[in-house]
């Protein structure tokens, strides 16, 4: 069971600092990597699989340094987000090579059990520059498994359709209960709450949150709620709304519409209709101003 630990670890170029100060501790099991895009997941998970120096810190595999350390290969498998540039060959000759790098002694044993596992032995033989972007990701994945890793590196869902997603969340799920440790990098909330109870949460390149998902996941979904909502007479509704037990705030927007801050959205749905029913008043539409991840992670930060 192998233990990867960041401690007070930074990475800048220049003057622009992309990871601030990060300590976190990976183990076995699932863990997902939290944030919006550009939060800083991708330059601790190459700092985290060797390629990447820590300007500052230090980062660590079972107490040994992971920079500049080959042997660490022989335990890490790395999934990387980028796209390499080996469409001459085919996914059966790219796993292969990989595992003669890795200098398995039965490479062709171990190349068609890691296609076996990601559902790529059929389309093998095929040259990577007609596979789908789902099916480069597979492969790619195939390719981290072969040397039978104890710990994987992944960012794995980018265009994968979603029959091939389930078998990849089952797959993630079932290495992390063989008690290897998986990190998994997502900027999407659901992907994460599928598979991992433990998150890191990572926010402008700073460490935000870590821990149970399901508390973390009430922090943020317990934060009010804002929409905007428009309607035939938004002066009335506005007025209406100021009484509802779910609002607690609401402000008449310059171009048209109510901006509306909730703290209770299930009873707010069902409050909403009833209200301009009763009022006489027709909603035109109800939009989320707040519901993407940035403004979820801001809050969480703030809280």
């Amino acid at each position: 069971m192998s233990v990867l630990e960041l401690a007070n670890t930074s990475r800048w170029y220049g003057n622009v600092v992309a990871v601030n100060d990060v300590s976190m501790r990976i183990g076995p099991g699932v863990t997902g990597l939290l944030g919006p895009n550009g939060a800083g997941k991708t330059t601790l998970i190459a700092m985290m699989s060797g390629f990447l120096a820590p300007s500052a810190g230090t980062v660590t595999l079972d107490g040994d340094p992971v920079w500049a350390n080959v042997s660490i290969y022989r335990s890490i498998g790395l999934v990387p987000e980028r796209e390499a540039s080996f469409g001459y060959l085919s996914g059966r000759q790219f796993v292969r090579a990989n595992a003669e790098l890795h200098k398995l002694s039965a490479p062709g044993a171990a190349t068609d059990r890691a296609l076996d596992i990601v559902e790529m032995a059929e389309p093998a033989d095929r040259l990577i520059s007609t596979y789908s972007k789902g099916m480069r990701q597979r492969i790619k994945l195939a390719a981290a498994l072969v040397h039978d890793p104890s710990v994987l590196l992944d960012e794995p869902f980018n265009g994968v359709d979603p029959r091939q997603r389930m078998h990849l969340m089952e797959l993630l799920t079932r290495m992390g209960g063989e008690g290897r440790t998986v990190l998994f990098s997502s900027h999407i909330l659901e992907e994460v709450e599928q598979i991992a109870r433990h998150i890191e949460v990572v926010v402008s390149g700073r460490h935000a949150a870590s821990g149970d998902f399901g508390a973390i996941r009430r922090l943020m979904t317990d934060r009010p709620n804002v929409y905007l909502v428009r309607s035939s007479d938004d002066r009335r509704l506005a007025t209406v709304l100021m009484g509802a037990d779910s609002v607690s705030g609401v402000q008449l927007e310059p171009r048209g519409g109510v901006q509306v801050q909730v703290t209770d959205f299930g009873a707010f749905a069902l409050a909403l209709p009833r209200l301009a029913q009763e009022h006489r008043i027709s909603l035109r539409e109800v939009t989320p101003t707040d519901e993407s991840l940035e403004s979820v992670f801001a809050y969480l930060v703030s809280a």
